[in-house]
C-alpha cells in the first residue's frame, strides 16, 4: 500500500519489531534498520521491491535504541549512495556507537549485547544528516517530514509521509501487537522503557501528530494501525494511569516490583475491555518484556522528576 513495505527485523520474536521500506519511482528509503542480524532481511526486501542496493537513497532512524538502529552501520555498508538521517541528538552515536554499546553492555552484559544486536558498526560522518524538526527527506519527489517527538526518547523523530498521510512513529505512538487485535480493534499501550521517558512530552508529541489528521500509523512494535484518534486517546489515558501507579509506589522499597505487577493488571484490564479474549496469562506473556521495561523506565523517571 502506497509503496510501503513492512520488514519483520527478526528481533525478539516474529511480528515484534518492524522496519519499513518506502519506494517511490524506483527509489527507496528505509525507516529504521533493525539489528545487525536483520541485514539479510533488508537485502531481501530490496529484491522483493524490484530494487537494487544502489537504488536506496536514505536510511531514516526514528531513534537510536539498538533494536531499531543497531544495524544501521552494517546496512549502510551495503547501500553505496544512501545517506542516514537521524535526530541531532542521535547523530554522534551513529558516527561513534561506543557509548551506545557500553550503555547496553552495562545493563545486559557484553555477551548478551553481541547475541541480541550483533557487531555494531559506525556510520561515516560524511554520510550522516541531522534531521532536526521540520527537516524534509525528498524521496524522488515524495516528502517525508521529520518531526521532533520526545517522550519516549529525547533523540526521537516521527516521520510524516505526505503520500499516504501516515506517520512512521518509532516508539512514541506506543506498541500494538497483532496477536492482541480483537473485534474491538487494535489494543495499544505506551512504551516507557529506560531512560528518557517523559509523560508531558509524550502527551504533546502524540497530540502534535494528531494535528496532521493521519489516516494510519506505522509502529515499530508492530505494523500499521488505523483508528488513530481512538488509539491516541487510549495512549493518553494509559500514560496517566501508569504515572499514577508510579507515584503511588514511589516510596516503597520494592517499588519496581509493585509497579510491574500493577502495570500487568492495568494492561490486562484494558485489553479485556478492548475485547481481547486471550486468557490473562497469555496476555501477560505477550507483554512480559514490555511490562518489565516500562516499569524500569518509569522508575528512572521517578528518580528524575521534580517532587
Amino acid at each position: 500500500m502506497h509503496g510501503i513495505h513492512t520488514i519483520d527485523t527478526g528481533f525478539g520474536r516474529p511480528t515484534f519489531d518492524a522496519a519499513y521500506l518506502v519506494v517511490e519511482r524506483g527509489r527507496g528509503a528505509f525507516i529504521d534498520s533493525g539489528t545487525t542480524h536483520s541485514l539479510p532481511r533488508f537485502l531481501d526486501a530490496i529484491k522483493a521491491a524490484d530494487l537494487e542496493p544502489k537504488d536506496i537513497d536514505w536510511v531514516i532512524l526514528t531513534h537510536v535504541h539498538l533494536d531499531h538502529a543497531g544495524g544501521a552501520g552494517q546496512l549502510m555498508k551495503q547501500l553505496p549512495y544512501a545517506r542516514l538521517a537521524v535526530h541531532p541528538r542521535g547523530a554522534r552515536h551513529m558516527i561513534d556507537p561506543s557509548a551506545l554499546i557500553a550503555g547496553a553492555a552495562g545493563v545486559y552484559g557484553e555477551e548478551e549485547v553481541q547475541r541480541s544486536y550483533g557487531e555494531i558498526a559506525a556510520v561515516p560522518a560524511g554520510r550522516v544528516v541531522e534531521a532536526d524538526d521540520g527537516f524534509v527527506v525528498d524521496l524522488a519527489g515524495r516528502a517525508l517530514l521529520c518531526l521532533d517527538t520526545p517522550g519516549h526518547a529525547r533523540h526521537h523523530i516521527a516521520i510524516h509521509d505526505d503520500r499516504s498521510n501516515a506517520f512512521f512513529t518509532g516508539d512514541i505512538f506506543g506498541l500494538s501487537y497483532r496477536e492482541l487485535d480483537s473485534p474491538g480493534g487494535a489494543f495499544i499501550i505506551p512504551t516507557t522503557s529506560p531512560v528518557q521517558f517523559e509523560p508531558d512530552a509524550a502527551h504533546h508529541s502524540i497530540d502534535r501528530m494528531l494535528g496532521y489528521e493521519p489516516e494510519a500509523m506505522y509502529l515499530t512494535h508492530y505494523g500499521r494501525v488505523t483508528e488513530v484518534e481512538r488509539l491516541a486517546g487510549d495512549l493518553h489515558e494509559t500514560i496517566d494511569a501508569m504515572v499514577a501507579i508510579a507515584k503511588r509506589h514511589a516510596a516503597a522499597a520494592d517499588r519496581e516490583q509493585r509497579i510491574e505487577a500493577d502495570f500487568a493488571d492495568l494492561y490486562v484490564d484494558r485489553a479485556q475491555r478492548q475485547g481481547v479474549t486471550l486468557p490473562r496469562d497469555d496476555i501477560v506473556t505477550l507483554l512480559k518484556i514490555d511490562i518489565r521495561l516500562n516499569a524500569q523506565g518509569i522508575v528512572v523517571w521517578l528518580d528524575r522528576a521534580p517532587r
